[in-house]
C-alpha cells in the first residue's frame, strides 16, 4: 500500500501528490480536526490547566476518512504547515489516529516544489512537543480571556464583545493615537524657498533657507518672514560651498510576513487578510501553463530573513544572465533577523527565481500576480549590487542667511532596475533630482523668492501598514496573528476604516477605557510582548507551558474579581452619534448605533419608538436599469455588492464596483470586474461595451 501523507488543504495535497507520485497518497484534513468545544471553557483549572479537546463539529466525515486511509497504510506522514499551529494540527491528528509520538512521522515543506517536497520527505522527525505546547498555551490563554473576560464586557458594556491579548492592545494603540490627534495643538511656522539659476546653466533649481547667522532657521510668523524677505531683496546670492560625493543605496531584505503585508497595503491598498489569502494560494500551488501545479513561493508566515544557499545561488545565476556581472554584489548578501525572530523558516521568496512574474501572469488571478510580483522583485533586488548616486549639496550665502540645495543623479542603477520599496511619507519636495553644474563663488540669479506658511501636523492615524509595523516593532503578536487581529478588531466594530486609515469607534473607545481602568496588563504593550517572549521560551523548551499559564491566571483571576466588585451595579454607556436623518415615525433625529451586523440608524426615542434604518453608502454610480443611484451593500455573508437604491422596485445588483468613468458607447456608469479575468464593462442591457483593466 502507498504511504499516507496528511496536509491541511486540498490544493496543497494536489500539488504535493504531483511531486511524490504513485508511492504515496496525499489527503487533506481541511484544517483543524480537534479543538476546545465552543459550549464551555473546557480547561480544568484544578488539574493544572488540562484542556478537554473534542473532535470538531462538521469534521466527522473528514475524521472518518482519515482513519480509513490510515488503517490501509503502513506509514503515515504528517505534513501540515511548518509553524506552531501546523505542529498542533499534526499533534491532534496523531492523537485521533493513535500514532506513535516517538516515531519520525512529521515532515515540513518550506516550499512546495520538487526540491522542497523531496527535502522534507527525506528528513522526517518527531512531532515537536515544545512547539505544540507553545500553541496549547496560546490557545488556552485565548480561551481564558474569551470565556472569563468577554462575559464581563458583555455585562458592563455590550453583548457580543470579545477581548484578546493582541487585539485589545491593537485597539488601545488606535485609541491612543486618536487621543494624541485630539490633544494636538497646531502651531504656525514659515519657510523661505527660492528658485535660482547659475551662470553656467539656464536650468532652475530650488533652495531653502536653512540657517540665520549660523543657527537653524526657525520662522514663527508672517511678519518675521516678510522682514527677512525685505533684507534678502538687497542681498547677493553666492555659492560658498559645493560638496560632491558618491553614495550607495542598499537593497531592502526579502519580505517577511509583516513587511509583505505593509508593502501590499501601501502600494495596492490590500488588507492584510487579502494579502495572506493570495500568498497562501501561491505557496500551496498554482496550475501554471506548460508546467502543471507549482508552489511559487516559500512559506509565507515567517519573521526570518534567512535565505538558503541554493536560493541565493539560483538568484545569482538569474541576475548574471539577465543583467550581467556588474549587477551582482562582491559577496553574497546575508541579512540579520531581528533579535526576537523565531527563525523557523526562510524569508518569503520565489521558489524558482528564474520564474519571472510575466511568465506566469496568464495563470494567476490579479491578486496572485500582484503579490507574486512583489515577492519576486523584492527577493531578486535583495541579491543585487548597490545602487550608486552622484549626490551634490550646495550652500548659498546671502548676507547673514544661508540657503541649502541638494540633488542627485543615478550613476549606477544596481538593484533599482528591479525594485524600489515604497514609503509611508513623501520625500522632501525641495530636493532636486539633479542640480545644474554649480561652482563655488558663482553668483546666482534669483528667479523667485517667497515665504510659505505651514502648520505642524498631528501624528497620522494608523493604517494597516503602520499598525502592523508598530505591533511588530513592539514584539506584539507573531507573523500568523497580524491579519486575523486586524480582521477581528474591525469585525467587532472596535475600529473602523476611513479610507486607508483606522480610527476607533465609540465602542472601541469606551471598551479601552474600561480595560485600562480594570485590566491594565491586558492592554499594556510591554506586558503583551513579554507574554509573547514567554511563549517563545516554551517553544524553545526553556519554559514549562503550564507554569506560564499559572503565572498569568493567578493575577488575572484576582484582577477580575476586583473588577466585578468595583463595577457592581454599573454599566458603561456608549456615546451615540446624532445624524440629520429624521425618524419617519416620531420626527426625532436618528442616531447611529452598532448592532450584530454593524452600524445602523435607530430612533433615540427607543423603547417608545422602535424605528430603525440601514445606513446607506452612496456611490458615484447610476443604475443602468432605472437611472437612480447605486448604493454599496453587504450580503448576509459580509461580501460587498452594489444595487439600486430603489430596491425592490428596481432589482439591479452586481458584484462589480462602479467607477467614475462613463461608457463611451451609451454614457452609462462603467463597472470594474476583478479577478483573473478583470475588466471594465458596461452593465446597461444591450450595450455590451467592455475593455481590459
Amino acid at each position: 500500500m502507498p504511504d499516507l501523507v496528511i496536509v491541511e488543504s486540498p490544493a496543497k495535497a494536489k500539488t504535493i501528490q504531483k511531486y511524490l507520485g504513485p508511492g504515496y497518497e496525499v489527503i487533506a484534513s481541511m484544517g483543524h480536526v480537534r479543538d476546545l468545544p465552543k459550549s464551555k471553557i473546557a480547561v480544568d483549572f484544578e488539574n493544572d490547566f488540562e484542556p478537554n479537546y473534542v473532535e470538531m463539529k462538521g469534521k466527522e466525515d473528514v475524521i472518518k476518512d482519515l482513519k480509513k486511509h490510515a488503517k490501509k497504510c503502513d506509514k503515515v506522514y504528517l505534513a501540515t504547515d511548518p509553524d506552531r499551529e501546523g505542529e498542533a494540527i499534526s499533534w491532534h491528528i496523531a492523537q485521533i489516529l493513535d500514532l506513535d509520538m516517538q516515531e519520525n512521522n512529521r515532515v515540513a515543506f518550506n516550499e512546495i516544489t520538487k526540491f522542497g517536497v523531496q527535502s522534507g520527505m527525506s528528513n522526517p522527525h518527531k512531532i515537536d512537543i515544545d512547539l505544540v505546547n507553545a500553541q496549547q498555551a496560546r490557545r488556552i490563554l485565548d480561551r481564558i480571556l474569551g470565556y472569563k473576560l468577554s462575559p464581563f464586557l458583555w455585562r458592563k458594556v455590550k453583548r457580543g464583545l470579545s477581548a484578546g491579548r493582541v487585539q485589545s492592545v491593537a485597539v488601545r494603540m488606535v485609541v491612543d493615537r486618536e487621543n494624541e490627534i485630539k490633544k494636538f495643538v497646531t502651531q504656525e511656522y514659515w519657510s523661505i524657498d527660492g528658485k535660482f539659476s547659475a551662470p553656467s546653466s539656464r536650468k532652475i533649481f530650488s533652495a531653502k533657507l536653512s540657517a540665520i547667522n549660523g543657527k537653524k532657521a526657525n520662522l514663527k510668523n508672517e511678519e518675521e518672514t516678510n522682514k527677512i524677505l525685505e533684507v534678502l531683496e538687497k542681498e547677493e546670492f553666492r555659492i560658498t560651498k559645493v560638496k560632491k560625493r558618491v553614495t550607495k543605496r542598499q537593497p531592502a531584505p526579502p519580505y517577511i510576513t509583516s513587511t509583505l503585508q505593509q508593502e501590499a497595503s501601501r502600494r495596492m491598498g490590500f488588507q492584510a487578510r487579502r494579502t495572506m489569502k493570495a500568498a497562501q494560494e501561491l505557496y500551496e500551488g498554482i496550475e501554471i501553463e506548460d508546467m502543471g501545479l507549482v508552489g511559487l513561493i516559500t512559506y509565507m508566515r515567517t519573521d526570518s530573513l534567512r535565505v538558503s544557499d541554493e536560493a541565493r545561488q539560483a538568484a545569482a545565476e538569474y541576475i548574471k544572465q539577465k543583467y550581467g556581472d556588474d549587477y551582482l554584489p562582491s559577496s553574497p548578501r546575508e541579512y540579520k533577523s531581528k533579535k526576537n525572530a523565531q527563525d523557523a523558516h526562510e524569508a518569503i521568496r520565489p521558489s524558482m527565481p528564474e520564474l519571472e512574474p510575466e511568465k506566469v501572469k496568464s495563470s494567476l488571478t490579479t491578486d496572485q500576480y500582484k503579490i507574486y510580483k512583489l515577492i519576486w522583485e523584492r527577493f531578486i533586488a535583495s541579491q543585487m549590487a548597490n545602487a550608486q548616486l552622484d549626490t551634490v549639496s550646495a550652500e548659498i550665502n546671502a548676507g547673514d542667511y544661508t540657503f541649502s540645495a541638494s540633488g542627485y543623479s543615478v550613476k549606477f542603477k544596481g538593484f533599482t532596475v528591479v525594485h524600489v520599496e515604497s514609503k509611508d511619507t513623501n520625500e522632501d519636495e525641495t530636493e532636486n533630482k539633479e542640480l545644474p553644474p554649480l561652482t563655488e563663488g558663482d553668483v546666482l540669479k534669483v528667479k523667485a523668492l517667497g515665504g510659505n506658511q505651514h502648520f505642524t501636523q498631528p501624528p497620522s492615524r494608523y493604517t494597516e501598514a503602520t499598525l502592523i509595523k508598530t505591533l511588530e516593532e513592539n514584539g506584539i503578536g507573531r507573523p500568523s496573528t497580524y491579519a486575523p487581529t486586524i480582521t477581528t478588531i474591525t469585525a467587532r466594530m472596535y475600529v473602523e476604516r476611513d479610507g486607508k486609515q483606522l480610527k476607533p469607534t465609540a465602542l472601541g473607545d469606551v471598551t479601552t477605557q474600561l480595560m485600562q481602568e480594570h485590566f491594565s496588563n491586558i492592554v499594556d504593550a510591554k506586558f503583551t510582548a513579554n507574554m509573547e517572549t514567554n511563549l517563545d521560551d516554551v517553544e524553545k523548551g526553556e519554559k514549562d507551558w503550564r507554569s506560564t499559564l499559572r503565572e498569568f491566571y493567578d493575577d488575572f483571576d484576582e484582577t477580575l474579581a476586583k473588577a466585578e466588585v468595583a463595577m457592581e451595579g454599573k454599566r458603561v454607556k456608549i456615546p451615540v452619534e446624532e445624524t440629520d436623518v429624521v425618524c419617519d415615525e416620531c420626527g426625532k433625529n436618528m442616531v447611529i448605533k452598532i448592532g450584530r451586523f454593524g452600524k445602523f440608524l435607530a430612533c433615540p426615542g427607543f423603547p417608545e419608538c422602535t424605528n430603525t434604518k440601514k445606513i446607506v453608502q452612496a456611490t458615484k454610480g447610476i443604475c443602468p436599469s432605472c437611472g437612480n443611484k447605486v448604493i454599496a451593500q453587504k450580503s448576509k455573508k459580509g461580501r460587498n455588492f452594489f444595487g439600486c437604491e430603489k430596491y425592490p422596485e428596481c432589482t439591479f445588483m452586481t458584484w462589480n464596483t462602479p467607477i467614475e468613468d462613463k461608457c463611451p458607447k451609451c454614457g452609462s456608469t462603467l463597472f470594474k470586474k476583478g479577478g483573473k479575468a478583470g475588466k471594465i464593462l458596461c452593465e446597461k442591457p444591450d450595450c455590451g461595451y467592455e475593455r481590459g483593466l
